[in-house]
């Protein structure tokens, strides 16, 4: 059972829940946050299954990725201390959850990529997206979707 701490309102909360509720705004409120490639393939995980423990996310990276369980673990209490993902504890097997939306993260890299390699073109990104390889029928009826909203 974790350890319960009353606040001023006499309300219960864990320890985990409070510091991870303080994390999660002091994150979303102070700073942007920059997974590295390692934790983006962790996070990718994450957002398929949704909540995981330490050796399900490892079970998934192992089978495309040469590393072992206790990096995958310090990956996964880094990013625990970031604000990355949010643990409850209050088993002996820890659960994990992402703590940052797919669709956010993917919107500062890609920002972050616009100005630094575009110079804050999003027309060029796409013209280099594109021509790089033949998109499908169904990705330029999506493009052309997201087109149409725009004119």
């Amino acid at each position: 059972m974790p350890f319960i701490k009353k606040n001023s309102l006499n309300f219960p909360f864990t320890n985990t829940i409070v510091y991870c509720l303080h994390k999660s705004f002091l994150m979303n409120t102070t700073k942007v946050l920059k997974p590295t490639d390692s934790e983006l393939v962790i996070l990718q995980v994450l957002w398929d299954k949704g909540d995981a423990t330490v050796r399900e996310v490892h079970e998934e990276l192992i089978e495309t990725k040469d590393c072992g369980y206790t990096t995958t673990l310090k990956l996964m209490q880094i990013m625990f201390e970031k604000g990355l993902v949010l643990r409850d504890d209050s088993n002996r097997t820890h659960i994990y959850r992402a703590n940052v939306s797919k669709e956010k993260t993917q919107r500062q890299l890609v920002d972050k990529m616009v100005d630094s390699l575009f110079a804050g073109s999003h027309s060029q990104l796409v013209m280099q997206a594109l021509g790089s390889h033949a998109p499908s029928k169904e990705e330029l009826d999506e493009i052309q979707q997201l087109l149409d909203r725009y004119k």
